[in-house]
């Protein structure tokens, strides 16, 4: 779906990407007829193209925040550990196994001898004890991922194959540890890193299944297939993330067969796509959360508050109110046409061990006679004309950030003001390309949010703990929406510190809980997975969870690694599970935790949705 310090929040828009306008089943059956397979008129190799709408924030591991850019990281660089596609528990990757020391401050990671860098180098843990010890010496290099490593004291690399991390107390997410491992000998190199993109010289050296090769901006992104990568190279000739503003366009490239593959459908078009010959539309419990995000009063570390965020929103029965006139029922049916989930906690349903909905006396069902009876009792009355009135005497009527190319923010919107206005209460609905300035500004008084959760849930929910305000207001914190609140933040302390996973797992609803009863989220729906591409393109491809999962954003690089073109020998089994490389690979490696020999599966965060 936020730590970090950047220059500008790019969070907002990177945690969720823009969704496609609805295009008619008519439009989409009048356009030509797809080529049989996607081929590189440049080699005749084959080449697999993905639609995206989002915009890379930064090539640099260390600043890039939105989903796309994160998704990319995943391909081109390893994580020490990464995660099965068919349950998500977690599996060696840069590492091959690991330990604690009975207190669990330091852990041993034995680093892979088959890693090499795209440039021929080899791989090791002084690459990895670089990494750490930049994000834990420079703050511009905490900007992306820093919430991970404050509690490190320090970390050596012994010999090239080991790497020793010592906290300062204990960790919970050691096994869950989202950090592209970068090459030391390259990035030592670098002076500023919170000016450095890292897209001034290609190909960019990485160890991943990918090798960057070319990018322009808000056009397209190259990847060839990293040849040396320890668990076999991807078998399609080139990976392209293309870039289409308009949702319309690209659905109509892929009807054309420009593209292989489009994330984020409307209803509408995955509709339209079903009947479509070649196209295979994939639609799975999703990762995310669709929320509204109430200002709850701009603030910075040093004390000091900031941005034009509406007073009455401080008062908790005001926002209670509102959420009580929130049918969420409808706006699953209506807007999302059933391809979603009615919203609850803050966590979706899909991660079941931390999934947490309120009980009957806690519930803010839809309700707005009482919200009505709330803000009466709060003394919000209306006036003659049947306006809400604020304890200043004003008309009450509030501002909601709204990302200009997103439907479903367009479509509850106007359901919002119907909602509202019912109760007195004036909604401007803001619509803007990019929420980002306005959002790290506070000048806002609600936004429309969203995150792609990952199977550990700690850095979506670091995201509105107090130390992630922005230290000035001339600065720019890793807060999702300024959210700073004494008792979730020690249940978040808790639960960082805890390794009996069940009591984790019930702090982590604890706090969903608190998150739900302030009032500054309300989680209104968890949207499916809503994707397509074309069979003739892509024969087999792996989703995440493969029972029923997604294909773009995974906590990993399983969907493009494992894609087979259509018509090579690989893929004449076709479907949508997983090569064998994926089965044996993910398998391949035994994990040990010290005092126990036990197989330590502490599940983890990933996007990006991630980071979303």
């Amino acid at each position: 779906m936020v730590t970090k310090v950047p220059p500008r929040p790019r969070f907002h828009t990177r945690a969720r990407l823009l969704l496609a306008t609805a295009l008619t089943a008519a439009s989409l059956a009048a356009l030509p007829a797809a080529p049989a397979a996607a081929e590189d008129e440049k080699s005749g190799g084959t080449t697999l193209t993905v639609a995206v709408s989002q915009s890379i924030d930064s090539l640099s591991p260390f600043l890039a925040q939105r989903l796309t850019s994160t998704s990319i990281h995943r391909l081109a660089y390893e994580y020490l550990t990464n995660y099965d596609p068919k349950d998500a528990r977690t599996v060696p990757a840069f590492a091959t196994e690991w330990s604690s020391s009975p207190d669990k401050l330091t852990w041993t990671y034995k680093i892979r001898e088959d890693s090499t860098w795209s440039d021929g180098k080899p791989a090791t843990a002084e690459d990895a004890a670089w990494t750490f010890t930049k994000m834990m010496t420079d703050p511009d290099a905490a900007t992306a991922n820093g919430s991970f490593t404050a509690n490190f004291a320090e970390v050596t690399a012994p010999d090239p194959r080991t790497l020793v991390i010592r906290l300062k107390k204990p960790q919970a997410t050691m096994t869950a540890l989202d950090v592209p491992i970068v090459p030391k000998h390259v990035w030592e190199k670098v002076g500023d890193l919170s000016k450095f993109n890292n897209d001034q010289q290609f190909p960019i050296v990485g160890n991943g299944p990918f090798v960057i090769t070319d990018f322009k901006v808000d056009q397209y992104i190259r990847l060839k297939p990293n040849k040396t990568f320890w668990r076999g190279a991807p078998k399609f000739d080139e990976l392209v993330f293309k870039y289409y503003k308009d949702g319309d366009a690209a659905v109509a490239a892929l009807q054309k067969g420009e593209v292989s593959f489009v994330p984020n459908l409307t209803p509408a078009q995955a509709t339209a796509l079903k009947t479509q010959k070649d196209i295979k539309v994939n639609d799975a419990p999703g990762r995310r959360f669709y929320a509204l995000a109430t200002n709850p009063g701009a603030r910075s570390r040093d004390g000091k508050t900031f941005g034009n965020g509406h007073p009455a929103l401080l008062d908790p029965d005001v926002r209670k109110a509102l959420f009580l006139a929130v049918d969420r029922a409808t706006l699953v049916d209506k807007v999302f046409q059933g391809h979603a989930v009615e919203g609850e906690g803050y966590i979706p349903p899909r991660f079941g061990s931390y999934f947490w909905k309120p009980g009957p006396d806690q519930k803010r069902a839809y309700d707005p006679i009482n919200a009505e009876k709330l803000l009466f009792a709060a003394g919000y009355k209306k006036n003659g004309e049947g306006k809400r009135l604020g304890k200043d005497g004003k008309p009450l009527s509030f501002r909601i950030l709204c990302h200009a190319t997103d439907p479903n923010d367009k479509a509850v919107g106007k359901y919002l003001q119907e909602w509202w206005g019912k109760l007195g209460i004036g909604l401007t609905v803001e619509c803007l390309d990019s929420v980002s300035d306005p959002w790290a500004k506070g000048d806002y008084d609600l936004a429309f949010d969203g995150w792609s959760v990952n199977p550990d849930p700690d850095y979506v929910l670091s995201i509105h703990t107090c130390g992630t305000l922005p230290a000035t207001p001339k600065d720019t914190g890793a807060t999702d929406n300024f959210i700073c609140d004494e008792e979730f933040d020690a249940l978040y302390a808790r639960q960082a510190v805890e390794y009996d996973t069940a009591k984790r797992a019930d702090l982590v609803k604890r706090m969903q809980s608190r998150l739900y009863e302030t009032g500054y989220m309300n989680v209104m729906a968890y949207p499916n997975a809503l994707e397509a591409y074309r069979t003739d393109h892509i024969a087999s491809i792996t989703t995440m969870p493969e029972a029923a999962g997604n294909l773009w954003g995974q906590d990993g690089y399983w969907s493009w690694w494992s894609a087979v073109p259509a018509g090579s020998a690989a893929g004449s089994g076709g479907g949508s599970g997983p090569s064998a490389g994926v089965v044996i690979g993910v398998g391949a490696a035994v994990v040990v935790v010290a005092g126990g020999l036990v197989l330590f599966r502490m599940r983890r965060r990933a996007t990006a949705d991630d980071r979303e």
